[in-house]
């Protein structure tokens, strides 16, 4: 008798490059699952725009499993205790997730299993290396990205694994008692996500010809290119990444296999060094586990943030006055993505210029972004407001002004987002209060009626708040994170 084999997909949803599939599909008939595991497990609830996201990454996963995909929501070890009684399985199979809570919940699944007799096996399936696998000689952490990548990982690791191929013979069955897709209700009634579903194609096989895509037209453009937000020069690949419909180790293969000439080693090298900020930021939350919630500098524990509501909105909604960070954050609402370059000038406004906890925002972000990953998003938010390690210094703050004109010189992204400017000269774009008044008129601008005017000045709110983070006084910990 062949024996059952539980194949449990979480942030893994693809068939190809999947060791934990691979090595399920070799020791028996495989029951692949999934659970959605609502909320209980996690630091907060799913955000709306991933769970979007995720409806249509497990369709399409269950489409290349011939329908036979088994649905399920609830308790994790409940739910796997429940199949064992029906289905006697001898195995579980997963590619392992790093999240705090996820690390101590799959730790106590296989307590449980291991005292019946089912073998529990996981394996690497989203990094390219381990956390525990890149010490400093003294055996603690990295804490700054440079000797991280350059030492740690590519002289001092192994090579990341090279991908597998698609398992050609899948031997897997559907219980016929598990949930439809539909029963997770994943979907917002209230229908926000729809203006998304033109931006994006999802699933392993959109993510494979992403991957070729940039590669082929946008990799050869990426060093210098990737900071302006109009240009297609980004991969757009992190959402893929988030829910494993893609492996971080086939685009770093597919990149360097795929190199020539033209497309230059700086740009590869660069694009390449993006994955390994990938990488730190999930090594920080593996060894920093407090990384979402506590800032990792403890100085930043009393600084006095400013709990403005009114201000906090006026940047959610894009209405702050200030083109660039309008347009970012209503391309967030649309897309439910934002170009890398915006996300740290909107980031350091909410933190620099408001003076507004680095938490909100990414709180915001979490619910907003269809690549909303608690590592990522929990290490750049810290990094922005120089709470993190290796984090911007206090000084460094972004003038959205500077900003706009330098990496969107045309207002071509600008004027997508924020229409009711599209007809004001490029000249006053950034600063639409200098423009004369007859200038606002011919452009149809009234300020303060269909564009608010700032809601700070600011050189006054560089100044306070360079004033303000100098004045925190570092401690013992802080220099630890350096």
């Amino acid at each position: 008798m062949t024996n059952k084999i539980i194949m449990w997909f979480r942030n893994d949803l693809r068939i190809s490059d999947n060791p934990a599939l691979i090595h399920a599909l070799k020791t028996g008939n495989v029951i692949p699952i999934f659970i959605y595991e609502a909320e209980i497990h996690h630091h907060k609830k799913i955000g709306e725009a991933s769970k979007w996201w995720l409806h249509y990454s497990l369709e399409s996963l269950n489409q290349s499993l011939g329908g036979k995909l088994n649905f399920y929501q609830g308790k994790p070890i409940e739910i796997l205790q429940k199949l064992h009684d029906k289905f006697q399985f001898t195995h579980i199979f997963w590619n392992r997730r790093y999240e705090p809570q996820n690390i101590t919940l799959d730790s106590e699944i296989k307590k449980y299993f291991k005292k019946i007799q089912v073998e529990v096996e996981s394996f690497n399936g989203s990094l390219l290396w381990e956390p525990l696998e890149i010490l400093k000689d003294d055996k603690t952490p990295y804490k700054v990205f440079t000797p991280y990548y350059r030492k740690g990982c590519l002289i001092n690791a192994l090579k990341p694994r090279k991908p597998r191929d698609c398992p050609q013979d899948l031997k897997i069955f559907k219980d016929n008692d598990s949930l439809t897709l539909q029963n997770l209700k994943l979907l917002s009634p209230i229908n926000w996500h729809l203006k998304m579903q033109k931006y994006w194609q999802i699933g392993e096989n959109h993510a494979q010809k992403k991957l070729k895509d940039f590669v082929k037209n946008s990799l050869q453009n990426y060093k210098n290119g990737r900071d302006f937000p109009y240009l297609k020069n980004v991969s757009q690949l992190s959402p893929h990444l988030h829910f494993g419909e893609i492996s971080p180790n086939q685009i770093w293969y597919y990149a360097q296999e795929n190199y020539h000439e033209k497309i230059g080693e700086k740009n590869l090298d660069h694009f390449l060094s993006e994955l390994g900020w990938r990488e730190f930021s999930n090594y920080l939350l593996y060894h920093f586990p407090e990384l979402p919630t506590k800032n990792l500098q403890p100085r930043f524990d009393d600084f006095n943030w400013q709990k403005n509501s009114h201000y906090l909105r006026a940047w959610q909604r894009g209405q702050t006055g200030y083109p660039i960070v309008d347009a970012g954050m209503r391309e967030l609402w649309e897309t439910g993505y934002m170009h890398n370059r915006v996300r740290m000038i909107v980031g350091s406004f909410l933190v620099k210029n408001l003076l507004i906890d680095w938490r909100e925002g990414e709180k915001w972000f979490w619910n907003c972004l269809v690549d909303a990953d608690l590592a990522s998003n929990s290490a750049s938010w810290q990094w922005v407001a120089g709470s993190g390690a290796d984090a911007a210094p206090y000084f460094r703050i972004f003038n959205p002004i500077l900003q706009g004109e330098k990496f969107d010189p045309d207002g071509e992204y600008t004027k997508k987002f924020v229409p009711e400017l599209k007809k004001l000269p490029n000249k006053f774009l950034y600063k639409p209060w200098e423009a004369p008044t007859e200038i606002l008129v011919k452009a149809g601008v009234e300020l303060g009626q269909n564009y608010p005017r700032p809601i700070v000045e600011i050189e006054q709110s560089r100044n306070l708040a360079l004033q303000t983070f100098k004045a925190l006084k570092k401690t013992d910990n802080d220099d630890k994170l350096q």
